[in-house]
């Protein structure tokens, strides 16, 4: 039988790559980052690629990249955190995988991301950007319910918040 993958999915800042990272570790897998690898791939930034080419370009590249990653197996995945709101992408990578959404309260993520930087959809400054969160938030909330696995991360440190995922990966196989 197949290693199926597992993905961890969610909001931004709740912490899916660092998850990812160390449950890769603890499995002994390859750790993929999506957003990592499609900076990689175009030779830019997040950032860059939604103020040069825009939103839409930059999801096609993960929906493409989607596709690509579920035909491979015992990988642990960390998507960005719009990538599996398309119905599309969740029904392609659960094909193959465990999907796993992080959760996490609001006033956490605030905490965590409130004033990266380099989060193009956080591009409203100073007292706009804690709405413009919550907002994306709410929007985002019925594609993550859609999800059948959830793990709320807010009072879990990293290594407890990984070690539930691998736990929920070997009830799953």
């Amino acid at each position: 039988m197949a290693i199926k993958n597992i993905i961890l999915t969610g909001f931004m800042g709740t912490g899916k790559s660092t998850i990812g990272q160390l449950v890769a570790t603890q499995l002994q897998r390859d750790f993929i980052d999506m957003d990592a690898l499609i900076e990689q791939r175009e030779g830019r930034t997040i950032n860059q690629i939604f103020t040069e080419s825009d939103e839409p370009y930059f999801r096609q590249l993960e929906a493409e990249l989607c596709r690509e990653l579920a035909g491979q197996e015992g990988l642990i995945i960390a998507t960005g955190g719009g990538a599996l709101i398309p119905e599309a992408n969740l029904r392609v990578m659960e094909q193959t995988g465990l999907v796993v959404c992080l959760t996490c309260s609001p006033n956490t993520l605030w905490q965590r991301i409130g004033q990266s930087e380099d989060r193009p959809m956080l591009a409203e400054q100073n007292e706009g950007r804690f709405a413009r969160l919550s907002a994306l938030l709410e929007q985002r909330a019925p594609a993550y319910a859609r999800i059948n696995h959830q793990l709320d991360v807010t009072h879990l440190s990293p290594e407890e918040a990984a070690r539930r995922v691998s736990e929920l990966a070997e009830k799953s196989t």
